[in-house]
């Protein structure tokens, strides 16, 4: 494998319940710390949401890898921000066979 170029800064957030005092609970995302990585982009679709029509685009995010149980080791389920773009993670997977970089399979998605 090639060595990613990591020249992009994104943030990673992770969500955490909170109750809203009235028996349940609203969710808001906590960043986690910043993480240089790839982007690229694999492929994207059209789809229909409540009343909206959604762009979604699929990524591969090439980061450093971080030992299981850190904080800073993106999860699926976790996000990462760029601006106002959040990439849902739906997966995590080792980049390479040294455990160096850590590929993320998140999916991007725009209201249209």
């Amino acid at each position: 494998m090639a060595r990613p170029r990591l020249n992009r800064p994104l943030v990673l957030e992770a969500a955490l319940r909170l109750p809203d005092g009235a028996g349940g609970f609203t969710l808001v995302w906590q960043a986690r710390g910043t993480l240089w990585a790839e982007v690229s982009t694999r492929a994207g679709r059209e789809a229909e949401g409540e009343g909206v029509r959604l762009a979604r685009a699929g990524y591969r995010i090439a980061v450093r890898a971080a030992p299981q149980g850190s904080s800073s080791r993106p999860q699926a389920g976790q996000r990462l921000r760029d601006g106002a773009r959040l990439f849902h993670i739906v997966a995590v997977t080792e980049a390479d066979a040294g455990g160096r970089y850590l590929t993320c399979w998140a999916e991007e998605e725009v209201v249209q």
